[in-house]
């Protein structure tokens, strides 16, 4: 059985077997050739060193990730997931234990090192991986699926958090040695939390931390281990913050509802409009996409349609070196004004307003198409701009967290720690 790929790699994929082809005059099976033989003709395309930076550089190293790919899935059944922290946009996981590959990656180390058949080690590397989970009878009955995979690794959740400078400085400052007493001390102070999820965290935060230089401060070595840096950040540095929704949650309905206002009055609907809507359509949706906005948005894109490129910055000029960056300050320049005449109430009636009178145009229609999922949006996206609304009046930092759906889910747990962080410790005197 085949296993689809992402379209730009199966593109580029059909790309380089027909220019290997080309080259060597005959077809090349990047999915079952040796890496030596298929390393021949990948030198001529090449025509010298790899350069990561050059565009046909790139797009061999994609095919060739496509042939690594397509190796392992017949061999362990690898599947692809997405994953937006890689150049790819997706990675490798395995049905039979949690191991991530990006073969992007593995082809680039091997095309920089000069030795294609460093890609045969990966194979090796990954087969003993599993070989040893099998035998080890830590296997599951339960495979692992995409979704896992997802919610684990893909960062396609978005926050936004208010960090105190001064408190994240300090803490970027500490050694990780020092840190870790910090650490154990709010986990221990989070009344709130099982002693089952304080174990969690101290395996999750502190293995981590133990991991690290124990005598170099945080920030510096924020190149070996930028999560865990960024996490300490946000644990002790942080005031405030957003609940966390998918990124297309918070462009396509939160700031699109931020920028329209609270509208008195709307444009006529035209009649493909009225016949989506007496399609059952629910009004929500209409609001979204024909009523104009009140309050100017940004004219370039940038992020989730409210933060330009030009007000994007580092958290500090440490980071530059960090491939993927999961923490960005965020100037809040387009959002300040609209967010001051925010009103969640107003917002709610004007949306009313206008799902009754799309309602007066189309008459009786079939049961709303989407109803349950348009209140749940709203009631959403009303909150997100409600708790960004306070961020932006503490006058703190504003950062733009990227994050996973698992990282999400321990959100509660964590602000219990933070909050014991923050808070004062109690000494009884004899």
């Amino acid at each position: 059985m085949t296993m689809p790929m992402p379209p730009q790699l199966e593109a580029a994929f059909t790309q380089i077997s027909d220019a290997l082809a080309k080259v060597v005059g005959t077809p090349v099976d990047l999915a079952s050739e040796g890496w030596a033989e298929i390393e021949k003709g990948v030198i001529r395309l090449l025509g010298g060193p790899f350069d990561p930076a050059r565009a046909e550089h790139q797009m061999v190293a994609l095919g060739l990730s496509g042939g690594l790919a397509s190796r392992l899935h017949a061999d362990h059944q690898a599947f692809w997931f997405p994953h937006r922290e890689t150049p790819e946009g997706a990675s490798l996981g395995f049905p039979d234990a949690l191991i991530m590959l990006s073969p992007f990656g593995a082809v680039v180390d091997a095309l920089r090192s000069a030795r294609l058949e460093r890609l045969a080690d990966v194979q090796k590397e990954i087969r003993g991986a599993l070989a040893q989970v099998k035998f080890s009878g830590q296997a599951g009955t339960v495979k692992l699926a995409a979704e896992d995979y997802m919610r684990l690794f893909d960062p396609a959740f978005v926050q936004l958090v208010a960090l105190d400078r001064a408190k994240l400085k300090s803490t970027w400052d500490l050694t990780p040695n020092r840190l870790s007493i910090d650490l154990r001390d709010a986990i221990g102070r989070a009344t709130k939390l099982s002693p089952e999820v304080k174990k969690q965290l101290e395996q999750q935060f502190v293995t981590a931390l133990a991991r690290m230089d124990a005598g170099t401060p945080l920030i510096k070595q924020v190149l070996k281990a930028p999560r865990i840096v960024e996490s300490m950040g946000l644990l002790f540095g942080s005031v405030g913050s957003t609940g966390a929704a998918a990124e297309e949650f918070w462009t396509d309905v939160v700031m699109a509802l931020l920028f329209v206002g609270a509208p008195t009055s709307f444009p006529p609907l035209d009649g493909e409009e009225l016949e989506v809507a007496k399609q059952g359509v629910d009004p929500l949706f209409l609001f979204l996409d024909v009523v104009p906005y009140q309050h100017k948005a940004p004219e370039e894109e940038g992020l989730l349609g409210a933060f330009p490129a030009a007000t994007l910055s580092l958290p500090e000029p440490a980071f530059e070196q960090v491939r993927q960056l999961r923490l960005i300050k965020v100037g809040l320049e387009a959002v300040t004004q609209p967010l001051a005449q925010f009103d969640a109430a107003k917002t709610r009636e004007s949306i009313a307003r206008f799902s009754d009178m799309v309602r007066q145009r189309t008459g009786p229609v079939p049961p709303g198409q989407g109803a349950d999922e348009a209140k749940m949006m709203i009631d959403a996206a009303l909150q997100l701009l409600t708790d960004l609304k306070g961020l932006v009046a503490s006058g703190k930092e504003v950062f733009l967290r990227r994050l996973t759906e698992a990282e999400a889910a321990s959100e509660p747990a964590l602000g219990q720690v933070r909050q014991a962080a923050s808070g004062p410790r109690i000494i009884l005197a004899p």
